[in-house]
């Protein structure tokens, strides 16, 4: 069992981002699309189903019959696993004794319609079948770093896990992107990632940078209120592939009576296997969209008010002032081209 090292990685499997459960063997007491919801799950201790107990995870009945249960994943991009979590938080009683995963790359463009026709396709185990613990992240490092697209989950011999958690990088072969096409570098589905910030008391950074608007405030980057004169508050997003950006939004949904009143932007180029210290003052920054007067509740779409549109960033800093909370930021542009065939 591995220790928890995921931190600037992202969980590939998350609904919130993309991913589904598409088929099981068996989800008579609890759904499996309950897998890729976040958190680590909830207990209700006196609602129950026309079926039993609900539990908040995916559940099969007792199995009386030889075999086990599994169901398919989904993920919601391409990617390198690196972590997996079978989380079976409240599952006490009734959690799997062992569980096992397979993974394949199922190319884009192909339909699979069933679960049928899965089994045609080559699995390959990337997690060996191991133990679970009850009530507990279960969390097991993945050495195969090949590029999969769906996973397969088995539990020995049936019962509950509450989530379960993929970390990874995403995966896009950038080589395949038409160079004239405006490409959200700043979106988590591209390979994206927020790297650091200064503050994120209400709601983390991460929430900036994923699909969709946000569904509530919860569901933004806010950092907490400050009292210091002239404060402002900051995130880095590592954008996912070098390029020019020539058009932004910067959303405020649902912030309100909490939304920053200013903000802008501005960019860096850092070399590839550079690791750089953000915290010094030695990062050249240059301004994408000058400090800009913010709304309530309202989505800021920027393009003739961008400065350095022909400049190429690996990564942006994001500022508001003086603190608040921002939904999302989406920066569209032309991603540097790389050679054929590179990622």
């Amino acid at each position: 069992m591995s220790t928890n090292t995921f931190n600037n990685l992202i969980d590939l499997a998350s609904e919130r981002l993309g991913g589904k459960a598409i088929f099981c063997t068996d989800d008579f007491f609890a759904e499996k699309e309950n897998l890729l919801k976040p958190g680590r799950g909830i207990f209700i201790v006196d609602k129950y189903t026309d079926r039993g107990k609900w539990m908040d995870g995916w559940e099969s009945r007792r199995k009386r019959i030889p075999g086990h249960d599994w169901c398919v994943v989904q993920l919601a991009t391409s990617g390198r696993i690196h972590e997996v979590d079978i989380d079976t938080n409240h599952f006490l009683g009734n959690h799997p004794p062992f569980a096992s995963i397979e993974a394949v790359n199922v190319p884009e463009g192909i339909s699979i319609a069933d679960a049928a026709a899965f089994e045609k396709l080559q699995w390959v185990e990337i997690l060996s079948k191991v133990p679970l613990q009850p009530g507990s992240q279960n969390i097991f490092e993945v050495e195969d770093r090949n590029i999969y697209t769906h996973l397969r989950l088995h539990i020995y011999p049936d019962g509950g896990v509450a989530r379960l958690k993929v970390y990874g990088e995403v995966f896009k072969d950038w080589s395949m992107v038409n160079p004239d096409e405006l490409i959200d570098l700043a979106a988590a589905t591209n390979g994206a990632k927020s790297v650091l910030c200064n503050d994120m008391f209400f709601s983390h950074m991460d929430n900036l940078i994923m699909p969709g608007r946000g569904v509530n405030m919860g569901d933004g980057w806010e950092t907490k209120r400050n009292r210091t004169p002239n404060n402002k508050d900051w995130v880095i997003v590592k954008l996912a592939h070098e390029g020019t950006i020539s058009k932004a939004l910067i959303d405020t949904c649902h912030f309100k009576g909490n939304y920053p009143d200013t903000c802008k932007i501005e960019g860096c180029n850092i070399p590839a296997g550079n690791r750089p210290d953000f915290l010094n003052d030695e990062i050249k920054w240059e301004e994408i969209l000058p400090q800009t007067k913010l709304q309530a509740d309202h989505e800021h779409y920027y393009e003739n008010e961008l400065e350095n549109r022909d400049k190429k960033f690996t990564h942006v800093r994001l500022t508001i002032f003086p603190d608040g909370g921002i939904s999302r930021m989406r920066l569209w542009g032309n991603p540097l081209r790389p050679l054929k065939g590179e990622p």
